[in-house]
């Protein structure tokens, strides 16, 4: 297993000192119909009222921040799905460095076009985000641009932790905090700021069974690759990644998967209770409170609502009859 440094609290926080002035921090609110719904106190952490629409916009601002001027003007390459994707776009556009994306044949109509909205060179290459990352490497070989990781990155591990300082800042007295994983970059950032801020808050992982490699990597203890069917897109990784597995496996409480039905309900009552547009990834965490009914019982649950930009394809699953409850 590759060697990577994980960040600290110092990290985190000079992180934040980047982000400030750039980003505001997003809203911690509660809804007593959704805590009707899902029988505990819920606060939800809005990252979905970011500029790109998702919180890994942390992390990409604060990755570019850290390089240097030499290496910014070589350029970075990713391949994603559309939020990782767009963070970096956004941030690269922020700092003059060129960009290229390698995404999966027919992404996220939505995320793809913001993705070139902002700038960046948008590859379309591959069934899946293996045979993107694949591309990626090449493109980034070739052209002596930095490779970026979705989740072996300590830079947007640090920048996307700052959610959490926030959270504790707003509301200290948290029991648990539910983050969706893909990469697992949230959840790692999680783990490192409550184990500095907030000890005694659990941080509980969630993750499709339809693309589990994170979850199983978890309880392996080893990096897993496991078939990758999820149509939540920012949950649908096909292996574990080294970096946030470490953290993950040394200080995450729990691990739930969830089905991308409960997915969907999830989309669905975070919409008529929250107000809130969340896509499936951003949903997921409110997805474990309905797929898990008496595990939270009592406690004081923090929800991440990690990003907004659904499809139209899948806007129009969530507010389908067949699919509303009775």
């Amino acid at each position: 297993m590759p060697v990577f440094q994980l960040p600290t609290i110092g990290d985190i926080f000079r992180a934040r000192r980047v982000l400030d002035g750039q980003l505001p921090p997003t809203p911690l609110w509660s809804y007593p119909a959704l805590d009707s719904t899902v029988g505990v106190h819920a606060l939800i952490k809005h990252e979905n009222a970011q500029p790109t629409g998702a919180f890994k916009v942390r992390g990409g601002l604060n990755l570019l921040a850290t390089m240097a001027p030499a290496e910014r003007e070589r350029g970075i390459v990713a391949y994603s799905t559309g939020n990782h994707a767009q963070s970096l776009a956004y941030a690269a556009a922020q700092t003059g460095a060129s960009c290229v994306i390698v995404m999966p044949e027919n992404p996220n109509a939505a995320k793809a076009a913001a993705v070139r909205a902002r700038g960046a060179e948008l590859i379309e290459s591959g069934e899946t985000l293996d045979e993107a990352r694949e591309l990626a490497e090449k493109i980034a070989a070739e052209r002596g641009a930095r490779m970026v990781s979705a989740g072996n990155e300590p830079a947007l591990i640090a920048g996307v932790a700052t959610a959490y300082v926030e959270l504790f800042e707003q509301e200290p007295d948290v029991d648990v905090v539910l983050v969706p994983v893909g990469g697992g970059s949230g959840a790692a950032g999680a783990c490192l700021v409550a184990s500095a801020l907030a000890p005694a808050c659990e941080v509980v992982a969630v993750q499709s069974s339809a693309s589990p490699a994170a979850h199983d990597s978890w309880e392996a203890r080893e990096m897993m690759r496991r078939p990758n069917r999820s149509k939540a897109e920012g949950l649908a990784t096909g292996c574990g990644f080294e970096l946030t597995q470490s953290v993950m496996q040394e200080r995450l409480a729990d691990f739930l998967l969830v089905d991308d039905a409960t997915i969907l309900e999830a989309q669905w009552v975070m919409l008529r209770d929250a107000h809130t547009l969340a896509e499936g990834a951003g949903a997921a965490a409110l997805a474990a409170l309905l797929a898990y009914p008496g595990r939270f019982a009592g406690e004081r649950v923090a929800v991440m609502c990690t990003g907004a930009n659904a499809s139209e394809p899948e806007l129009r699953r969530i507010t389908q009859p067949a699919h509303l409850p009775a």
